[in-house]
């Protein structure tokens, strides 16, 4: 569904991404696993189209995207959870929920009562405005929205920072139950051992390149070498 080739971008003079290759499929959760610092971030703000100074190119479905601003990108069928959430925090929980629109051509967007059923603390505050939830709240908030637009593609970076043990495991959940209907999703972790349990392949950062492509087996078996060297 996801394909970047040849992904190369600068801030300034520094180069941050060097020729990144990497792809996900319908029904496919890969992660991003490196170091800080490594090109994470940037790497999914370059597929979303939010930094521009980059070379290579990203397809959705095969269509070539890479000159596309992100407002069409998100039309096209990619969502995008970024790490400070991006939630409207004037508006109550339901206000952000029934904001976005359903792009022509996406796949099968969640219904309020579905995202309720996943995410009853959404329920119960329904009429809260979103920026007096809790980090744990706002995360289920922004990731809801996202699956309301129905996007076939969902960026999302460092969904379960600082958030607790019970919310990781929710999230985690909704991923598996997303995926399962055909969402790719593009994950940025540093929790290494939660992205064992939601993701089938990761690809591993290191100064901007891609220096391993890893097999969530292969990830289980080395879990504690790779945790060495992420420093964690």
């Amino acid at each position: 569904m996801l394909e970047v080739r040849g992904l190369s971008a600068h801030y300034d003079q520094a180069k941050v991404l060097d020729s990144v290759d990497l792809r996900v499929g319908r029904g496919e959760v890969v992660t991003l696993v490196g170091r800080n610092g490594a090109g994470k971030t940037t790497l999914i703000n370059c597929v979303m189209g939010l930094h521009r100074r980059m070379t290579g190119s990203v397809l959705l479905d095969g269509r070539d995207i890479t000159t596309a601003p992100a407002h069409r990108r998100a039309r096209a069928g990619l969502g995008f959870v970024p790490d400070d959430r991006g939630i409207y925090a004037g508006l109550t929980v339901e206000e952000n929920l029934t904001l976005p629109p359903v792009p022509a051509g996406a796949g099968s967007p969640w219904s309020l009562e579905r995202v309720y059923d996943a995410f009853p603390v959404l329920a119960e505050r329904r009429r809260a405005p979103g920026g007096k939830l809790s980090g744990g709240e706002q995360q289920m908030l922004a990731l809801a929205r996202v699956l309301r637009t129905g996007a076939r593609v969902l960026l999302c970076d460092e969904p379960t920072e600082g958030l607790a043990p019970i919310i990781v495991q929710r999230i985690g959940e909704i991923l598996c139950e997303a995926k399962e209907h055909g969402l790719g999703v593009l994950l940025v972790e540093q929790n290494l051992r939660f992205a064992t349990t939601v993701a089938d392949r990761h690809y591993l950062l290191d100064r901007g390149r891609v220096i391993e492509s890893l097999a969530n087996s292969d990830v289980r078996q080395r879990e504690n070498e790779l945790l060495a060297y992420l420093g964690l």
